[in-house]
């Protein structure tokens, strides 16, 4: 079977759409519809035919879309069981622990909650691909409105727990200021301090600093590095709980 082909584009003012396609069937699904013009000049570019949404979770910039996708195209929703009330237009439910089958390639459904309650992520593992919506970004993690800090660090864990590999698609283009807050943390990684470089090399050319990969979250992102001696004598937290010490720095990013 071909590997999935992905193409990532910006929409609204710092999202961006993904679509993801099987050359084998032409079935094409965007990743959240945040936004109908972009991801309908994305399937001119493509040549692709849209025949699905596979949503992350409820907030408006990830599903205002989908309705009129819908109408057009009449393309299949596929989301959360647990938060279906709030997914416009969704047709097929999907259960965290469970998987969903898109043109033969399986996701495994991850329930992600924090940021939204309901929020889930889908991983493609024999296309060593996740796709992690609002829950991780590159050099961070969702801001936590709807679940509990224990919740997010917990899909936090999840998510640490993927192959280093695994290439994590994200929801927005926040990179540049998480980097800035990271370095608040984690002053002494020399991986951080490197990237944190190449990232402002990238946006001074208008270039994506994602997709990322868990691997190099693993190295650099303070969110995903609880456990790390240095991150907690700066918080003079030596001997807290990880979940702890991954509430103190969420808080500190809130407050940045």
């Amino acid at each position: 079977m071909a590997k999935l082909e992905i193409h990532q584009f910006p929409c609204l003012s710092d999202n961006y759409g993904v679509l993801i396609h099987d050359p084998d069937s032409g079935a094409t699904a965007s990743i959240d519809a945040p936004e109908q013009a972009p991801i309908e000049a994305a399937l001119a570019e493509t040549g692709w035919q849209l025949s699905h949404i596979l949503v992350t979770h409820h907030h408006a910039d990830h599903t205002q879309a989908n309705l009129p996708l819908k109408q057009k195209y009449g393309v299949t929703i596929v989301g959360n069981r647990a938060d279906a009330s709030r997914i416009p237009g969704i047709d097929i439910e999907v259960d965290d622990g469970g998987t969903y089958d898109f043109a033969g390639h399986v996701a495994q459904v991850m329930d992600t909650s924090g940021h939204t309650v309901g929020h889930i992520t889908y991983y493609f593992a024999d296309d060593g691909v996740a796709f992690a919506g609002d829950t991780l970004f590159a050099l961070g993690c969702g801001r936590v409105f709807e679940g509990t800090m224990a919740q997010m660090w917990a899909s936090l864990a999840k998510l640490k727990a993927l192959p280093a590999e695994t290439v994590v698609y994200c929801g927005h283009e926040y990179t540049q200021a998480n980097a800035k807050f990271s370095l608040t943390v984690d002053p002494d990684n020399a991986a951080l301090v490197a990237r944190a470089g190449e990232i402002d090399a990238l946006r001074a050319r208008g270039e994506p600093t994602v997709p990322t990969t868990i691997g190099r979250e693993l190295e650099t992102n303070p969110f995903m590095r609880p456990d790390d001696p240095a991150i907690r004598a700066l918080l003079g937290m030596a001997d807290a709980s990880d979940a702890d010490v991954f509430a103190e720095i969420r808080r500190r990013k809130d407050s940045f």
